[in-house]
């Protein structure tokens, strides 16, 4: 991890570490989180750093309040600028905004929600991505997903009812895909791998019920790109990950296809670095849905890390790179869909304190 966040882009400006004072952000990187016990041993008052893709700078969030259940949490995911811990010791499902640059400062909020119990054949020691229907204040009928690494999806409407309701998917494909929320469709979405087909669930989730099931089909598929992802795919050392993203207004979705190569480090265990992207629009037919090959996104910028993917227009931020998209996970950099480059970034010597799992959080407001 610290290899990886050693690579923070091109350039980062004289005034790299700046203090947060605007109304608003745009998307920000989680890179560090710091906390001493305070003397009334229920917060702990510490300092949150994250990085602003824009801007090229690090925010510096000082004096900030920490709950206490969370500095010996595991972080396991983020969505809508909340993030998602696991106590250690009752394996609960802790849900805080510490890290929106926008919370109160001095009393952060806390959600707790029961631990997650596996099914039958499944796990859930290990979560491998979680998304929200909405962020908790907005929606009575606030809804959590959680994918576990393997075949377990569960799901919890914690404003009314705290159990949590869990899915084993119905083929042995999905170990590693990632749950995304369609805020166009009310649905939590599931790609196969290859991005072949989709499980949806509706949120009126019933444990009877069965998750829809779509078969996609491509079209557009550029034959240069062909060959060479058939053949990466031909090697252990590679390895490919898939996101389904909706557009800020929901009026486009995309799939996104993530190759990655692996590569031998000195520790002689395999590292793997971004190699290419590979982006499908939805296109909505009366023959059916097709998902269809662009280089071309427009104004829009992807978001891809272990928390759920979002978009952005770049437009509105300025220095963000539009027709791009903004990685961590195999590397830390920026693609561009136009050139097919990977440019990466190079953070300030000294600048994180403890290392934690970085994920994107989008923009944030007041």
């Amino acid at each position: 991890m610290s290899r990886l966040l050693s690579k923070l882009a091109p350039i980062i400006h004289k005034r790299s570490v700046r203090s947060f004072s605007s109304s608003t952000t745009g998307p920000y990187l989680s890179l560090s989180l710091s906390a001493k016990p305070s003397s009334e041993g229920v917060l702990n008052i510490g300092e949150v750093v994250l990085y602003d893709p824009a801007k090229q700078e690090l925010l510096n969030l000082t004096d900030k309040a920490i709950p206490e259940e969370i500095v010996t949490a595991k972080w396991i995911g983020a969505s809508k600028g909340w993030s998602f811990f696991s106590d250690t010791q009752d394996r609960c499902v802790l849900i805080t905004d510490s890290l929106n640059p926008w919370a109160c400062k001095s009393n952060p909020k806390l959600l707790t929600l029961p631990p997650l119990n596996p099914l039958f054949s499944c796990q859930t020691d290990v979560i491998w991505n979680v998304a929200m229907s909405s962020c908790p204040d907005d929606d009575e009928d606030w809804v959590v997903g959680i994918k576990s690494l393997g075949d377990q999806v569960s799901f919890c409407r914690p404003r009314r009812d705290l159990r949590w309701t869990k899915f084993q998917t119905p083929f042995d494909h999905f170990p590693t895909s990632n749950l995304t929320y369609s805020k166009r469709d009310r649905k939590f979405y599931l790609p196969g791998p290859g991005g072949h087909h989709l499980l949806s669930y509706n949120l009126d989730f019933n444990k009877a019920d069965q998750p829809e099931f779509h078969e996609l089909q491509f079209r557009n598929f550029p034959e240069s790109f062909k060959y060479d992802s058939e053949l990466s795919e031909m090697f252990p050392s590679s390895c490919r990950t898939e996101r389904f993203v909706e557009s800020p207004t929901g009026d486009e979705r995309f799939l996104v296809k993530w190759y990655a190569k692996g590569c031998l480090a000195y520790s002689s265990k395999i590292t793997y670095e971004t190699q290419r992207f590979m982006v499908f629009r939805e296109e909505e037919t009366t023959e059916g849905r097709f998902m269809c090959y662009t280089d071309d996104i427009g104004d829009l910028c992807i978001f891809v890390s272990k928390s759920e993917a979002f978009c952005v227009p770049a437009s509105s931020y300025p220095g963000l790179k539009p027709n791009s998209i903004y990685f961590v996970g195999f590397g830390l950099g920026i693609y561009d869909l136009t050139t097919r480059d990977v440019s990466t970034f190079r953070a300030p010597k000294g600048a994180l304190n403890q290392i934690v799992s970085p994920y994107w959080f989008p923009p944030a407001s007041s």
